[in-house]
């Protein structure tokens, strides 16, 4: 194109965005002076067809998040209405915030899976519950929110049951795929909700027999429907697998790899199926994070061929210092003032998933600006086409792994030239995002949309580095907003829960986050008294575990902060002899660091014994002595923590006192088991002074 044409068709097409210099000169010049003096503002500029002549791209197979790997949405379940629904609004509500295509949720199994464990449905052999944890409870209010949201079910753990004392999930592997077929009839007799999609075993081993199973599993109970996704880590081995085992290759319909880096392999390629970054971003979620995410949305398919990129994690409702606090796609961890945060990822996602459904296609004309960054385009096939164009920056879009080879963006004019059955196009909408500097940001907002009447279907856009462009024929575009919720408050540092529920709507108590084990509201029939309703930890065996689970059971609750204080709790031991139970302060770890949480931890045993410990493991040993404790007997345990000195209660009399604890300053309560054995909590109170 001459400079010339460019010039007159800018005019023409009456571009409008932010008054820039360049309108205003190019109105005052005289007509002659018009196309010379464009022509030193256009450059340099690169032209790029959206065509459809030659056929389209793969399918679009949505945009979504993963809640779990593990208990990402914790606090989530806790807070106070309006705002729960709010938040939920602004995840899935279509046309309003993230709009999001996908749900995936974890399997729980018991185990840790990142910042806390997730109740299985089957803790035991003979056991099923279809109510545990927050899982059912979350993807029903995303499909009320959008009925044709995709749900997707993966384990990380299983329980230890499954095992038959190895920890290794494909010891019996009918065993393994009875227990996750139960997990998707279950969704949909209790619930009725339809599974989608079913992983393997998150990030990692697959077993290829166990895939077959599980297949011919789902097709005998008439889940024909029920897709297997695998493998949920690298591209390899499950590509090379499935090229070399044609059974394999059929029973698998997608592939999904965990942060590609938009990039795939040949064999993944070669296999023909389809492709997605089914777990990626992982980024705490300002500038940075939502800077990654935009460039991952566009550039997992310019790179990779990937037709879906699904966000860990939804929503970042659990404490902050646990492992990988707030990468979530928005923020929503203080249940106990109502605060939440709708972060820039929510908006990024927008720009793709308020203009775009499953079953949309990409065009093949998709590829990289010359000047860096990157442009999609995609159509429903009946005549509407959404274009999104990002200039993610080297500096400002860094996930958090795998490494970035370093790449330059600058500032550059792209334009756009629609061919196809698209030339006829006469409108744009135009959603537009700027990340950067507060005075320069702007989060999702609609400009002028563009006419296109007298261009001959062409346009040129000005691009400066970190902007997010969406160009639409739909006109359903919205940005969703709420009241501001309350602000933000820090824990309530006098609490109290005496567990004293009759019909819980969840099966775990608010604000507590079981770190290794699962702590279950429970029903003592025999106990007409003060402990009829009490917290009990509920695993009697170790899990089949993911990451590096205690050897303990704990359940950490509070403010982080927390340093001077008193914990005060009801305790019953279950296991004559062998069984003991703690109270904790300044409880420093959690998540997959759990095993090496240090603290100070007082502990009674049922051997009548005693003990105070500065971490969880038992390692460091501060005091031990006699107590006079059984088991089934309740006892009132009392920890106070005051500066440097500590001292502890046993039903109210002194049992240890002024002992020097210098590590750590501060850290969450908690309570817990000496292993995995049943024990009851009750009339939990922490009194705290910061």
């Amino acid at each position: 194109m001459t400079c010339h044409t460019m010039a007159e068709r800018l005019i023409q097409a009456s571009w409008q965005r932010r008054a820039k210099a360049m309108t205003a000169a190019a109105g005052l010049a005289g007509q002659a002076a018009v196309p010379l003096l464009l022509c030193a503002l256009l450059a340099p500029s690169g032209a790029y067809v959206l065509d459809d002549s030659e056929g389209l791209g793969r399918e679009f197979d949505g945009i979504g998040a993963v809640s779990g790997g593990g208990a990402t949405s914790r606090l989530l379940v806790n807070y106070p209405e309006p705002y729960r629904s709010e938040i939920l609004d602004y995840l899935f509500k279509p046309n309003f915030g993230a709009s999001l295509h996908i749900l995936k949720v974890e399997i729980g199994g018991d185990g840790q899976t990142t910042d806390g464990t997730e109740p299985s449905h089957m803790h035991y052999a003979l056991d099923e519950n279809y109510f545990r944890g927050y899982e059912w409870w979350l993807m029903k209010e995303a499909k009320k929110r959008n009925p044709n949201i995709t749900l997707i079910g993966l384990p990380w753990s299983f329980p230890g049951w499954l095992g038959k004392g190895f920890n290794w999930p494909y010891v019996n592997l009918q065993l393994t795929a009875y227990y996750i077929v139960t997990w998707i009839v279950g969704s949909k007799h209790y619930h009725d909700l339809d599974i989608d999609y079913i992983g393997i075993w998150n990030e990692r081993a697959f077993d290829i027999n166990y895939i077959k199973v599980l297949r011919r599993m789902l097709n005998h109970q008439g889940l024909q429907h029920v897709k297997i996704i695998a493998s949920d880590n690298l591209w390899e081995p499950i590509s090379a697998s499935m090229l070399l085992d044609p059974e394999l290759l059929k029973v698998i319909d997608v592939i999904g790899a965990h942060y590609p880096g938009t990039l795939t392999v040949k064999d993944a390629r070669l296999t023909k199926k389809k492709l997605w970054s089914s777990e990626d971003f992982s980024t705490v979620n300002g500038d940075m994070g939502a800077g990654c995410w935009g460039r991952i949305l566009n550039q997992n398919y310019v790179n990779g061929y990937m037709t879906s990129t699904i966000a860990w994690n939804l929503v970042a409702s659990y404490y902050q210092q646990l492992p990988y606090g707030r990468c979530g796609l928005m923020t929503a961890q203080e249940p106990w003032s109502g605060h939440y945060v709708v972060e820039a990822p929510i908006w990024v996602s927008a720009h793709t998933t308020q203009f775009t459904q499953p079953g949309w296609y990409y065009l093949k004309t998709v590829g990289h600006l010359e000047r860096g960054g990157s442009y999609v385009a995609l159509t429903d096939g009946l005549g509407n086409l959404t274009v999104i164009v990002e200039t993610m920056s080297y500096k400002h879009s860094k996930c958090i792994r795998p490494l970035l080879p370093y790449f330059n963006v600058s500032h550059q004019f792209a334009t756009f030239d629609l061919k196809g059955s698209f030339s006829q196009i006469q409108e744009l909408q135009v959603w537009y995002t700027k990340l950067g500097k507060p005075s320069e940001r702007f989060l999702f907002k609609q400009l002028d949309s563009l006419w296109l009447l007298d261009s001959g279907g062409s346009f040129t856009l000005e691009l400066q580095e970190d902007e997010l462009f969406t160009l639409t024929t739909l006109t359903s575009g919205r940005k969703g907003s709420f009241p501001p919720p309350p602000k933000s408050q820090r824990f309530p540092s006098v609490y109290e829960d005496n567990f004293n529920i009759d019909y819980p709507f969840f099966s775990e108590a608010p604000n507590f986050a079981d770190q290794t084990g699962v702590f279950e509201y429970y029903v003592n029939m025999e106990d007409p008294g003060d402990h009829r309703f009490t917290l009990r930890q509920v695993l009697n065996q170790r899990p089949i575990t993911w990451a590096a689970d205690a050897f303990n059971t704990i359940s950490v609750i509070g403010d982080y902060s927390w340093s001077n204080l008193t914990i005060k709790c009801d305790v019953y031991i279950e296991t004559p002899e062998k069984g003991g139970v703690f109270i904790a302060g300044r409880v420093n770890k959690g998540g997959i660091l759990i095993r090496s949480a240090r603290g100070i931890f007082f502990w009674i045993f049922a051997n009548g014994t005693y003990r105070v410990t500065g971490d969880l493991a038992g390692w460091i040993i501060y005091s031990l002595g006699h107590a006079d404790v059984t088991a089934k007997k309740w006892y009132t345990l009392t920890l106070t923590l005051n500066g440097r000195f500590s001292s502890g209660k046993l039903n109210g009399k002194t049992l240890w006192k002024n002992i020097s604890v210098n590590f750590p300053e501060n850290g969450w309560a908690a309570i817990g088991t000496h292993s995995f054995e049943f024990a009851q909590f009750d009339n939990f109170r922490v009194e705290a002074s910061h």
